[in-house]
Protein backbone atom coordinates (compact mmCIF):
# COMPACT_ATOMS: atom_id res chain seq x y z
CA UNK A 1 0.00 0.00 0.00
CA UNK A 2 1.49 3.23 -0.98
CA UNK A 3 -1.67 5.36 -0.19
CA UNK A 4 -4.91 5.43 1.23
CA UNK A 5 -7.97 8.05 -0.13
CA UNK A 6 -10.29 9.03 2.69
CA UNK A 7 -13.59 10.33 1.63
CA UNK A 8 -16.39 11.98 3.73
CA UNK A 9 -19.40 10.57 5.26
CA UNK A 10 -22.77 11.36 3.41
CA UNK A 11 -24.77 11.71 6.92
CA UNK A 12 -24.43 11.13 10.50
CA UNK A 13 -21.81 9.15 11.93
CA UNK A 14 -23.06 6.23 14.13
CA UNK A 15 -19.94 3.69 14.93
CA UNK A 16 -19.04 1.28 17.86
CA UNK A 17 -15.32 0.73 18.06
CA UNK A 18 -13.46 -1.88 19.80
CA UNK A 19 -10.06 0.15 20.66
CA UNK A 20 -6.75 -1.68 20.53
CA UNK A 21 -5.28 -2.43 23.87
CA UNK A 22 -2.73 -0.25 25.20
CA UNK A 23 1.07 -1.00 23.82
CA UNK A 24 2.33 1.39 27.44
CA UNK A 25 0.73 -0.83 29.77
CA UNK A 26 1.22 -3.96 27.60
CA UNK A 27 4.77 -3.32 27.26
CA UNK A 28 5.53 -2.89 30.78
CA UNK A 29 3.35 -5.65 32.20
CA UNK A 30 5.58 -7.59 29.17
CA UNK A 31 8.59 -6.86 31.40
CA UNK A 32 7.62 -7.12 34.67
CA UNK A 33 6.06 -10.79 33.32
CA UNK A 34 10.00 -11.26 31.99
CA UNK A 35 11.42 -10.54 35.61
CA UNK A 36 8.95 -12.90 37.73
CA UNK A 37 10.19 -15.58 34.76
CA UNK A 38 7.19 -15.11 32.57
CA UNK A 39 5.11 -17.00 35.63
CA UNK A 40 2.23 -13.88 34.83
CA UNK A 41 -1.62 -14.26 33.37
CA UNK A 42 -1.65 -11.15 31.10
CA UNK A 43 -4.72 -10.79 29.37
CA UNK A 44 -5.69 -8.39 25.99
CA UNK A 45 -1.91 -7.38 25.33
CA UNK A 46 -1.35 -5.19 22.38
CA UNK A 47 -1.58 -6.25 18.37
CA UNK A 48 0.99 -3.24 18.23
CA UNK A 49 4.22 -4.32 16.68
CA UNK A 50 6.26 -2.57 19.05
CA UNK A 51 3.99 -4.69 21.71
CA UNK A 52 4.56 -8.05 19.13
CA UNK A 53 8.42 -7.14 18.59
CA UNK A 54 8.69 -6.50 22.58
CA UNK A 55 7.10 -10.47 22.77
CA UNK A 56 9.76 -11.58 20.06
CA UNK A 57 12.43 -10.26 21.71
CA UNK A 58 11.88 -12.00 24.86
CA UNK A 59 10.84 -14.93 23.79
CA UNK A 60 14.22 -17.24 23.96
CA UNK A 61 13.71 -18.88 20.32
CA UNK A 62 14.07 -15.76 18.64
CA UNK A 63 16.76 -16.06 16.21
CA UNK A 64 15.91 -13.56 13.27
CA UNK A 65 19.19 -11.73 13.87
CA UNK A 66 21.16 -13.84 15.77
CA UNK A 67 20.91 -15.35 19.13
CA UNK A 68 23.26 -12.38 20.46
CA UNK A 69 21.35 -9.39 18.56
CA UNK A 70 17.90 -7.62 19.51
CA UNK A 71 16.88 -5.25 16.64
CA UNK A 72 13.64 -3.70 18.12
CA UNK A 73 13.15 -1.36 14.60
CA UNK A 74 11.53 1.65 15.67
CA UNK A 75 10.42 0.87 18.79
CA UNK A 76 11.70 3.53 21.61
CA UNK A 77 9.83 2.32 24.60
CA UNK A 78 10.61 -1.50 23.37
CA UNK A 79 14.51 -0.18 22.92
CA UNK A 80 14.61 1.58 26.93
CA UNK A 81 12.71 -1.35 28.14
CA UNK A 82 14.56 -4.15 27.04
CA UNK A 83 18.08 -2.28 27.36
CA UNK A 84 17.40 -2.21 31.17
CA UNK A 85 16.08 -5.66 31.52
CA UNK A 86 18.98 -7.13 29.34
CA UNK A 87 21.65 -5.47 31.50
CA UNK A 88 19.46 -6.57 34.96
CA UNK A 89 19.74 -10.27 33.74
CA UNK A 90 23.25 -10.03 32.59
CA UNK A 91 22.33 -10.62 29.10
CA UNK A 92 24.61 -10.08 26.35
CA UNK A 93 23.08 -8.83 23.74
CA UNK A 94 23.50 -6.05 20.96
CA UNK A 95 20.63 -3.54 21.02
CA UNK A 96 20.13 -1.60 17.35
CA UNK A 97 17.29 -0.96 15.81
CA UNK A 98 16.16 1.32 12.64
CA UNK A 99 18.49 3.93 11.58
CA UNK A 100 16.08 6.69 12.89
CA UNK A 101 15.82 4.50 15.82
CA UNK A 102 19.60 4.78 15.87
CA UNK A 103 19.52 8.47 16.18
CA UNK A 104 17.29 8.44 19.44
CA UNK A 105 19.76 9.04 22.28
CA UNK A 106 20.13 6.63 24.89
CA UNK A 107 22.89 7.95 26.88
CA UNK A 108 21.16 8.94 30.20
CA UNK A 109 19.72 5.27 30.74
CA UNK A 110 23.15 3.89 29.73
CA UNK A 111 24.80 5.86 32.27
CA UNK A 112 22.67 5.05 34.83
CA UNK A 113 23.03 1.57 34.44
CA UNK A 114 26.58 1.82 34.39
CA UNK A 115 26.63 2.80 37.47
CA UNK A 116 24.58 0.18 38.89
CA UNK A 117 26.40 -2.51 37.46
CA UNK A 118 25.79 -2.68 34.05
CA UNK A 119 28.91 -3.25 31.50
CA UNK A 120 27.89 -1.57 28.14
CA UNK A 121 29.77 -0.59 25.46
CA UNK A 122 28.68 1.96 22.35
CA UNK A 123 29.35 0.26 18.72
CA UNK A 124 29.11 3.10 16.57
CA UNK A 125 28.23 6.98 18.62
CA UNK A 126 28.17 7.63 21.91
CA UNK A 127 25.12 8.04 23.55
CA UNK A 128 22.85 6.19 20.69
CA UNK A 129 22.41 2.65 19.28
CA UNK A 130 23.68 0.53 18.68
CA UNK A 131 25.03 -0.77 22.03
CA UNK A 132 26.61 -3.75 23.17
CA UNK A 133 25.67 -5.46 26.15
CA UNK A 134 28.08 -7.75 28.40
CA UNK A 135 26.97 -8.30 31.75
CA UNK A 136 26.36 -7.11 35.37
CA UNK A 137 27.66 -7.18 38.43
CA UNK A 138 25.83 -4.85 40.88
CA UNK A 139 27.67 -1.88 42.21
CA UNK A 140 25.93 -1.26 45.77
CA UNK A 141 24.57 1.62 45.10
CA UNK A 142 21.30 2.31 45.85
CA UNK A 143 20.10 6.17 44.48
CA UNK A 144 20.52 7.63 41.33
CA UNK A 145 19.88 11.47 40.14
CA UNK A 146 18.00 11.52 36.62
CA UNK A 147 16.77 14.46 34.89
CA UNK A 148 13.20 14.46 34.80
CA UNK A 149 12.57 16.31 31.14
CA UNK A 150 13.88 14.27 28.88
CA UNK A 151 12.30 10.83 28.56
CA UNK A 152 10.18 8.98 31.05
CA UNK A 153 11.00 5.80 29.44
CA UNK A 154 14.53 6.14 30.97
CA UNK A 155 12.87 6.20 34.57
CA UNK A 156 10.06 3.72 33.98
CA UNK A 157 13.09 1.39 32.48
CA UNK A 158 15.32 2.03 35.79
CA UNK A 159 11.84 1.46 38.31
CA UNK A 160 10.80 -2.05 36.81
CA UNK A 161 14.06 -3.23 37.03
CA UNK A 162 15.00 -1.77 40.76
CA UNK A 163 13.15 -4.46 42.56
CA UNK A 164 16.00 -6.83 41.13
CA UNK A 165 18.55 -4.80 42.74
CA UNK A 166 20.30 -6.18 45.96
CA UNK A 167 19.77 -3.22 47.80
CA UNK A 168 16.68 -1.44 45.71
CA UNK A 169 16.50 1.93 44.52
CA UNK A 170 15.95 5.22 45.56
CA UNK A 171 15.64 7.62 41.84
CA UNK A 172 16.12 11.29 41.95
CA UNK A 173 14.31 13.57 39.42
CA UNK A 174 15.86 16.64 38.20
CA UNK A 175 14.47 19.75 37.00
CA UNK A 176 11.21 19.36 35.69
CA UNK A 177 9.32 16.01 35.33
CA UNK A 178 7.92 15.69 31.65
CA UNK A 179 5.19 12.70 31.32
CA UNK A 180 4.67 12.46 34.67
CA UNK A 181 1.30 10.39 34.20
CA UNK A 182 3.37 7.81 32.33
CA UNK A 183 5.78 6.87 34.88
CA UNK A 184 2.79 6.96 37.17
CA UNK A 185 1.76 4.23 34.97
CA UNK A 186 4.81 2.29 35.73
CA UNK A 187 4.55 2.42 39.45
CA UNK A 188 1.44 1.64 39.68
CA UNK A 189 1.84 -1.27 37.49
CA UNK A 190 4.53 -2.14 39.32
CA UNK A 191 2.51 -2.54 42.37
CA UNK A 192 -0.04 -4.59 41.21
CA UNK A 193 2.88 -6.93 40.98
CA UNK A 194 3.81 -7.08 44.46
CA UNK A 195 6.90 -4.29 44.30
CA UNK A 196 6.97 -1.98 47.32
CA UNK A 197 7.17 1.67 45.44
CA UNK A 198 6.92 5.00 47.31
CA UNK A 199 6.77 8.45 45.13
CA UNK A 200 6.94 11.53 46.48
CA UNK A 201 5.97 14.12 43.64
CA UNK A 202 7.03 16.71 46.47
CA UNK A 203 10.56 15.86 46.31
CA UNK A 204 10.27 14.03 42.73
CA UNK A 205 11.67 11.28 44.35
CA UNK A 206 11.06 7.12 44.00
CA UNK A 207 12.11 4.81 46.44
CA UNK A 208 11.74 1.00 45.03
CA UNK A 209 12.64 -1.95 47.90
CA UNK A 210 14.71 -4.62 46.93
CA UNK A 211 11.44 -7.24 46.75
CA UNK A 212 11.02 -9.50 44.03
CA UNK A 213 7.71 -9.29 42.05
CA UNK A 214 5.19 -11.74 42.64
CA UNK A 215 3.41 -13.21 39.20
CA UNK A 216 -0.67 -12.62 39.09
CA UNK A 217 -2.83 -11.84 36.44
CA UNK A 218 -3.22 -8.56 34.62
CA UNK A 219 -5.73 -7.13 32.38
CA UNK A 220 -4.54 -4.74 29.81
CA UNK A 221 -7.02 -1.50 29.44
CA UNK A 222 -7.68 -0.15 25.87
CA UNK A 223 -5.44 2.59 24.26
CA UNK A 224 -6.46 6.03 25.13
CA UNK A 225 -3.90 7.19 22.55
CA UNK A 226 -6.32 5.55 19.89
CA UNK A 227 -9.22 6.48 21.22
CA UNK A 228 -7.47 10.32 20.91
CA UNK A 229 -8.27 9.92 16.79
CA UNK A 230 -12.16 9.24 17.61
CA UNK A 231 -12.38 11.94 19.41
CA UNK A 232 -11.11 13.81 16.86
CA UNK A 233 -13.56 12.21 14.58
CA UNK A 234 -15.96 13.28 16.85
CA UNK A 235 -14.93 16.71 16.60
CA UNK A 236 -15.13 16.55 13.25
CA UNK A 237 -18.35 15.19 12.28
CA UNK A 238 -20.09 17.86 10.17
CA UNK A 239 -23.98 15.89 11.34
CA UNK A 240 -24.38 17.02 14.91
CA UNK A 241 -26.04 14.49 15.78
CA UNK A 242 -23.07 11.99 15.27
CA UNK A 243 -22.27 9.87 17.84
CA UNK A 244 -19.25 7.03 18.73
CA UNK A 245 -18.61 4.94 21.12
CA UNK A 246 -15.32 3.69 22.04
CA UNK A 247 -14.74 -0.01 23.62
CA UNK A 248 -12.54 -0.77 26.51
CA UNK A 249 -11.89 1.93 28.43
CA UNK A 250 -12.15 3.22 31.88
CA UNK A 251 -12.99 6.58 33.81
CA UNK A 252 -10.38 6.31 36.13
CA UNK A 253 -7.47 5.44 34.03
CA UNK A 254 -3.71 4.40 34.41
CA UNK A 255 -3.03 6.25 30.99
CA UNK A 256 -1.91 9.82 30.85
CA UNK A 257 -3.63 10.35 27.54
CA UNK A 258 -6.72 9.94 28.89
CA UNK A 259 -6.27 13.84 29.16
CA UNK A 260 -8.12 13.64 26.14
CA UNK A 261 -11.50 13.84 27.29
CA UNK A 262 -10.93 17.35 28.95
CA UNK A 263 -8.83 18.85 25.61
CA UNK A 264 -11.77 17.31 23.31
CA UNK A 265 -14.73 19.50 25.71
CA UNK A 266 -13.00 22.79 24.71
CA UNK A 267 -13.04 21.10 20.72
CA UNK A 268 -16.79 20.31 21.10
CA UNK A 269 -17.08 16.89 22.01
CA UNK A 270 -19.01 15.50 25.12
CA UNK A 271 -17.50 12.11 27.12
CA UNK A 272 -20.01 9.53 28.56
CA UNK A 273 -18.44 6.77 30.29
CA UNK A 274 -20.36 3.31 30.55
CA UNK A 275 -20.23 -0.45 31.16
CA UNK A 276 -18.57 -0.91 28.16
CA UNK A 277 -16.39 2.47 27.43
CA UNK A 278 -17.31 5.97 26.89
CA UNK A 279 -19.81 7.41 24.29
CA UNK A 280 -18.76 10.36 22.41
CA UNK A 281 -21.44 12.93 21.29
CA UNK A 282 -21.19 16.75 19.93
CA UNK A 283 -21.11 19.96 21.95
CA UNK A 284 -20.41 23.45 20.81
CA UNK A 285 -16.79 24.17 20.94
CA UNK A 286 -14.15 26.90 21.99
CA UNK A 287 -13.05 29.34 19.54
CA UNK A 288 -9.36 29.15 21.18
CA UNK A 289 -7.69 26.37 23.17
CA UNK A 290 -4.29 26.66 25.37
CA UNK A 291 -2.86 23.22 26.65
CA UNK A 292 0.58 22.20 28.16
CA UNK A 293 1.22 18.85 26.74
CA UNK A 294 4.18 17.71 28.49
CA UNK A 295 2.37 15.41 30.26
CA UNK A 296 0.71 13.34 27.11
CA UNK A 297 2.59 14.58 23.88
CA UNK A 298 1.82 12.03 22.03
CA UNK A 299 -2.11 13.68 21.90
CA UNK A 300 -0.36 16.67 20.22
CA UNK A 301 -0.47 15.83 16.51
CA UNK A 302 -4.39 14.73 16.53
CA UNK A 303 -5.19 17.98 19.12
CA UNK A 304 -3.07 20.50 16.57
CA UNK A 305 -5.09 18.80 13.61
CA UNK A 306 -7.87 19.04 14.71
CA UNK A 307 -8.02 22.67 15.91
CA UNK A 308 -6.73 23.64 12.57
CA UNK A 309 -9.75 22.10 10.44
CA UNK A 310 -11.87 23.59 12.89
CA UNK A 311 -10.38 27.01 13.48
CA UNK A 312 -9.47 26.96 16.65
CA UNK A 313 -7.02 28.94 17.77
CA UNK A 314 -4.78 26.13 19.74
CA UNK A 315 -1.75 26.91 21.65
CA UNK A 316 0.61 24.57 22.58
CA UNK A 317 3.58 24.24 25.32
CA UNK A 318 5.66 21.24 26.66
CA UNK A 319 5.85 19.81 23.09
CA UNK A 320 9.78 19.83 23.10
CA UNK A 321 9.97 16.11 23.22
CA UNK A 322 8.18 15.64 19.92
CA UNK A 323 11.40 16.37 18.29
CA UNK A 324 13.03 13.46 19.09
CA UNK A 325 10.47 10.84 18.68
CA UNK A 326 9.64 8.45 15.39
CA UNK A 327 10.63 12.03 13.09
CA UNK A 328 10.70 15.61 14.42
CA UNK A 329 7.04 15.37 14.79
CA UNK A 330 7.30 19.43 15.26
CA UNK A 331 9.10 19.86 12.05
CA UNK A 332 6.72 17.39 10.44
CA UNK A 333 3.49 19.09 11.79
CA UNK A 334 4.48 22.30 10.16
CA UNK A 335 5.24 20.80 6.70
CA UNK A 336 2.13 18.91 6.48
CA UNK A 337 -0.48 21.62 7.92
CA UNK A 338 0.46 23.80 5.02
CA UNK A 339 -1.54 21.24 2.75
CA UNK A 340 -4.80 22.20 4.76
CA UNK A 341 -4.17 25.76 4.51
CA UNK A 342 -3.11 26.30 8.28
CA UNK A 343 0.84 26.55 10.20
CA UNK A 344 2.48 25.98 13.45
CA UNK A 345 4.38 28.61 14.40
CA UNK A 346 6.62 29.26 17.48
CA UNK A 347 5.90 31.76 19.61
CA UNK A 348 9.75 32.92 20.86
CA UNK A 349 8.60 34.90 23.24
CA UNK A 350 7.06 31.67 25.44
CA UNK A 351 8.91 28.80 24.37
CA UNK A 352 5.28 27.73 22.74
CA UNK A 353 3.44 26.86 19.59
CA UNK A 354 0.40 27.87 17.86
CA UNK A 355 -1.76 26.19 15.55
CA UNK A 356 -3.72 28.90 13.03
CA UNK A 357 -6.34 28.41 10.32
CA UNK A 358 -5.47 30.21 7.35
CA UNK A 359 -8.25 29.48 5.30
CA UNK A 360 -11.54 28.17 6.01
CA UNK A 361 -12.66 24.86 4.86
CA UNK A 362 -12.14 23.43 2.51
CA UNK A 363 -8.74 23.78 1.77
CA UNK A 364 -7.84 22.23 -1.53
CA UNK A 365 -9.47 19.54 -3.16
CA UNK A 366 -7.09 16.72 -2.25
CA UNK A 367 -4.15 17.15 0.06
CA UNK A 368 -2.06 14.80 0.42
CA UNK A 369 -0.22 13.77 3.74
CA UNK A 370 3.48 12.50 3.94
CA UNK A 371 3.84 10.25 7.17
CA UNK A 372 7.19 10.35 7.77
CA UNK A 373 7.42 6.97 8.74
CA UNK A 374 5.51 7.93 11.90
CA UNK A 375 2.35 6.30 12.44
CA UNK A 376 0.95 9.10 14.48
CA UNK A 377 1.16 11.81 11.31
CA UNK A 378 -0.94 9.48 9.72
CA UNK A 379 -4.05 8.61 12.01
CA UNK A 380 -3.72 12.16 12.95
CA UNK A 381 -4.94 13.71 9.72
CA UNK A 382 -6.95 10.59 8.99
CA UNK A 383 -9.92 12.94 10.73
CA UNK A 384 -9.51 15.31 8.34
CA UNK A 385 -11.71 13.27 6.16
CA UNK A 386 -14.59 14.04 8.16
CA UNK A 387 -14.70 17.39 6.49
CA UNK A 388 -12.89 16.92 2.97
CA UNK A 389 -10.97 14.25 0.80
CA UNK A 390 -7.81 13.64 1.57
CA UNK A 391 -5.00 10.95 0.85
CA UNK A 392 -2.66 9.65 3.73
CA UNK A 393 0.80 8.30 2.21
CA UNK A 394 2.01 5.07 3.42
CA UNK A 395 -0.77 3.93 5.62
CA UNK A 396 0.66 0.59 6.98
CA UNK A 397 3.13 2.91 9.40
CA UNK A 398 -0.40 2.00 11.72
CA UNK A 399 1.01 -1.04 12.67
CA UNK A 400 3.49 0.26 14.65
CA UNK A 401 0.51 0.62 17.38
CA UNK A 402 -3.28 0.60 15.85
CA UNK A 403 -3.12 -2.13 13.33
CA UNK A 404 -6.92 -2.35 12.84
CA UNK A 405 -6.75 1.49 12.29
CA UNK A 406 -7.96 1.78 8.39
CA UNK A 407 -10.67 -1.41 8.89
CA UNK A 408 -12.26 0.57 11.72
CA UNK A 409 -12.01 4.03 9.71
CA UNK A 410 -13.77 2.39 7.35
CA UNK A 411 -16.98 2.30 9.44
CA UNK A 412 -17.36 6.21 9.29
CA UNK A 413 -15.61 7.10 5.88
CA UNK A 414 -14.99 5.65 2.45
CA UNK A 415 -11.49 4.21 2.34
CA UNK A 416 -9.91 3.00 -0.98
CA UNK A 417 -6.38 2.19 -1.27
CA UNK A 418 -3.38 2.14 -3.84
Amino acid sequence: MNAVRLTPPAGPVRATIPLASSKSESNRALIIDALTGFRCQLQNLSTARDTQTMIRLLSSEDQSAGPSTADVLDAGTTMRFLTAYFAVTGQQKIMTGTPRMCERPIGILVDALRTLGAEITYLKNDGYPPLQLHGFDASGVDRLSIRGDVSSQYISALAMIAPMLPTGLTIELTGAVGSRPYIEMTLEQMRHFGANVIADWTTNTITIAPKPYVPTTFAVESDWSGASYWYSVAALAEDETSEIELLGLKEKSLQGDSAIVDIMRSLGVDSTFTETGVRLTKRPAETSLTWDFTDCPDLAQTVAVCAAVKGVTLTLTGIESLKIKETDRVAALQAELQKIKAELVEVETNHSYEVRQLTPYPAQPTPQIHTYDDHRMAMAFAPVAMRQEIVIEEPGVVAKSYPSFWDDMKKVVEVSFS
